[in-house]
């Protein structure tokens, strides 16, 4: 078939399907999508409600617990453990299909009666107040992170210990504010670093130690913003320069910023792969528009989020664990044969399901546990279940769900907005999709509006003790306000406490008290990330120096003397000031 152009229904850009995605919707049997990448992914990810934590009654017995549904959600929630297991049966809540409403009505219906689990937070010690992890012991507020050990306030970290505020970090033990780094031991304050040891401010390095404000630097030592010293000069320059006191570590902070101008940048982050576009791309193959793929995929087109292998998969998110053919699907662990589905474990032949484990061939089902051919949680034949599902299929076709907005949903497409069970403003959408409460309804998202909440702020960022050496164990009584005030659009909590664990831990790393609370700490390092776009791009790089003259060159590059050639699709937008050399010009300069 031919290249078509289709336009959003959502933001009504345009996008196009090429000759080998409808290769791919016809081996699924599904139609060709009629919202843009972007917006189905806004849309899966407005259903993960990752950070906001709440205290409600279990609808069992009335006891309280620790949920990521706020009390006035109308939904049955049970705690986690008795969710699991066998005290209840989802088939109770079977019906019939009925034929004169949309499917996606039905499900509204079916996901309001069915009971879903408080959290998401398997075979944890210690860790109540965790989420979408598994294996963590004596962790807090770590979400989408598994097996972790004193650790806190981190986002997608695994296997790292007493440390915090990170987000995508691997293998790390006494590491603080890192983002995409791995390996690392007592190292703070950076992006992209790998097997580096008592370093502090840093970008784009490796296997680096007693480094502190530099940039693209491989196995050093002693290198302080990107000049060497010898190791006494390093020493008395850290003497002098204590990271503890938080006005040293600004200035640090702002000269290490400076340096970053000044410095080359890769167009994207895609090492040990062929043929891919994106960015965060580790060992893949054959991957299209992806971002935050670890570990392997392979064929795969409009993915964000998946580790552990993937194959033959589009439109999805938050997946792995060796899953194939899944689309329009998020948070599958693993599944083979996935449309239009949510939270599904284990599973192969699944359409329009959430937060089911163990099962095949179920359509339209809630909660559902090591079940077989299901519909809306009701149980079938082989063959009645083979013989309804085309017919359904038939009817949301015909009849198609249409929500408030005049957004038009059926077979294939990921569940409409107005499904989710959580607010715009409380789901990872709010973070890389950021709308007002009024353009969140435009889409037909609702929003969530939670009491004000009076804190008795007992100090101000401002009047913190700029060293950690000032601090007193006195300070676990104060609520400290943030920075910000709850002026920003970061869903700020205005005000903060220190745990003993947290306060002893600034002690070990001699850091500073932060001055914002645990929100935007988490909003700031996301943002310190690049979006999930792609733009056309061509390398800076002119021969002797950068196209600017900001950057002079040091090594030897194929074009010789003349302007780079390369073209690239790069996440930097052509508005931004950094200075991007391609793949060869960057390797030329750096490796």
């Amino acid at each position: 078939m031919n290249r078509e152009s289709r336009k959003c229904q959502n933001c009504h850009q345009e996008f196009w399907i090429e000759p080998e995605d409808f290769n791919f919707y016809e081996k699924l049997k599904v139609p060709p999508p009629t919202f843009c990448p972007f917006c189905v992914y806004q849309r899966q990810i407005a259903f993960r409600n990752a950070r906001n934590l709440y205290h409600r009654k279990d609808s069992k017995t009335g006891e309280d617990i620790i949920s990521i549904y706020s009390p006035d959600k109308n939904f049955k929630v049970y705690e986690q453990k008795f969710w699991n297991g066998d005290g209840w049966d989802p088939l109770e809540y079977g019906r019939d299909y009925d034929f004169s409403r949309p499917f996606f009505e039905q499900m509204k219906d079916l996901m309001r009666v069915v009971p879903w689990a408080s959290l998401n937070n398997w075979d944890a010690v210690n860790s109540d107040y965790c989420n979408f992890t598994k294996g963590n012991k004596n962790c807090y507020l770590v979400f989408g992170g598994d097996f972790n050990e004193d650790t806190r306030y981190s986002t997608f970290n695994f296997y790292t210990k007493n440390s915090g505020d990170l987000y995508w970090v691997n293998k790390g033990e006494h590491c603080y504010e890192l983002i995409d780094s791995e390996n690392n031991y007592r190292t703070t304050h950076g992006r992209y670093l790998v097997s580096c040891l008592d370093t502090n401010f840093g970008y784009e390095l490796t296997g680096c130690q007693n480094c502190l404000g530099c940039v693209n630097l491989r196995n050093q030592k002693n290198y302080v913003f990107n000049e060497r010293l010898t190791p006494e000069e390093y020493k008395k320059f850290m003497a002098e320069n204590d990271l503890g006191n938080f006005k040293i570590q600004e200035k640090i902070r702002n000269k290490f910023e400076e340096l970053k101008k000044k410095s080359i940048f890769r167009p994207y982050k895609i090492l040990n792969s062929a043929n891919c576009t994106g960015d965060n791309i580790y060992n893949s193959k054959n991957c299209k528009f992806c971002f935050d793929v670890f570990d392997g995929a392979e064929d795969c087109k409009y993915i964000f989020l998946a580790a552990g292998g993937l194959k033959d998969s589009y439109n999805s998110s938050h997946l792995g664990a060796q899953s194939e053919l899944c689309y329009t699907s998020m948070s599958i662990y693993p599944a083979s044969r996935c449309v239009g589905s949510w939270i599904i474990l284990d599973s192969q032949d699944v359409g329009h399901s959430m937060n089911c484990r163990g099962c095949s061939h179920i359509f339209g089902c809630v909660g559902l546990r090591n079940k077989k051919y299901c519909i809306l949680n009701k149980q079938y034949s082989k063959e009645e279940y083979e013989t309804l599902v085309p017919k359904i299929i038939g009817r949301m076709k015909e009849m198609p769900y249409r929500n408030a907005v005049g957004h038009i949903y059926t077979y294939g497409d990921f569940f409409p907005s107005d499904l989710s069970p959580f607010g715009y403003n409380e789901s990872v959408a709010y973070e890389q999709f950021p709308l007002s409460e009024k353009e969140a309804e435009a889409q037909g998202y609702f929003w969530y509006s939670p009491e004000e909440k009076i804190h008795n702020i007992t100090v101000k960022a401002e009047n913190l003790p700029d060293n950690i050496k000032e601090v007193s164990n006195s300070m676990l009584q104060e609520t400290i306000g943030c920075a910000h005030e709850g002026k920003c659009n970061e869903s700020c909590t205005k005000a903060f406490k220190l745990t003993a664990a947290e306060l002893e831990f600034y002690r070990q790393l001699n850091m500073p008290l932060p001055r914002l609370c645990p929100n935007c700490r988490n909003a700031a390092r996301v943002h310190e990330r690049n979006p999930l776009q792609l733009w056309s791009g061509r390398c800076q790089c002119a021969g002797a120096n950068s196209k600017n003259g900001v950057y002079k060159n040091t090594g030897s590059h194929f074009h010789g003397e003349g302007e780079c050639p390369n073209e690239f699709e790069t996440s930097y937008s052509p508005d931004r000031k950094e200075i991007i050399y391609c793949e060869q010009c960057y390797n030329a300069e750096v490796v």
